[in-house]
Formats: C-alpha cells, sequence, structure tokens
C-alpha cells in the first residue's frame, strides 16, 4: 500500500519560515517525481514545487519562487519543501504529490498525501 505522509504544517506569522516534510512508503521513491501543491480556503489546488527523479531539476511556482526550496532525500524516501519569509497568502492546505512532469500541464500525478495544514498570520 502507498503512503505519502506529509508533516511539518502549523501556524506561522508572516516573515517566519516552515519545514514541510513528505515520507513515503511503498513505491518507488526513487524513480518517481515529487512535487508539492497547496490548496488556499476557497480556491483550487495549484502547483507549488516539484523536483525530478532523473538529474534532481527543481521548479517552482512564480508566487514562491525565491522562499521556497524543494528538496529530496532517496534514500530516507522523503521530499522537503523548506518555506522562508512566509506571507498571509501562503496560508493553504499543502499536499505532497509523487509521478511525472508534476510541473507541466498534463501533469502525471500516481499518488497524493492528505496534506497537512499550514497558516500564515499578518
Amino acid at each position: 500500500q502507498v503512503q505519502l505522509v506529509e508533516s511539518g504544517g502549523g501556524l506561522v506569522q508572516a516573515g517566519g519560515s516552515l519545514r514541510l516534510s513528505c515520507a513515503g512508503s511503498g513505491l518507488s521513491f526513487s524513480s518517481k517525481d515529487m512535487g508539492w501543491f497547496r490548496q488556499p480556503p476557497g480556491k483550487e489546488r495549484e502547483f507549488v514545487a516539484a523536483i525530478t527523479w532523473t538529474y534532481g531539476n527543481t521548479y517552482y511556482a512564480d508566487s514562491v519562487k525565491g522562499r521556497f526550496t524543494i528538496s529530496r532525500d532517496n534514500a530516507k524516501n522523503t521530499v522537503f519543501l523548506e518555506m522562508n519569509s512566509l506571507k498571509p497568502e501562503d496560508t493553504a492546505v499543502y499536499y505532497c504529490a509523487a509521478g511525472y512532469n508534476l510541473h507541466i500541464r498534463p501533469r502525471s500525478v500516481d499518488y497524493w498525501g492528505k496534506g497537512t495544514l499550514v497558516t500564515v498570520s499578518s
């Protein structure tokens, strides 16, 4: 059974930082692109960041570029999202995803995590 389990969400003040983690099990983690998506309250889910399985290329949404950093540790089947200079508009449920071409459309998402809530207060 495949599981993607996110952790690290919480409440933070604007300008603060958080580090999200996503631990995978039951999948060929090292041969999948990994990514983060988010769903703000009342809005659709949107792409945040992705990292490829081949060369570790990284891709970011314009709204987080320069503030967020995605990384992966294949030995621990874990992908991370370091979030700095957080803004109230970053408030959302953050989801981990595994698949291919996560940064472009059409994307192929094989698995989703259940999400972790990030709340940024002003």
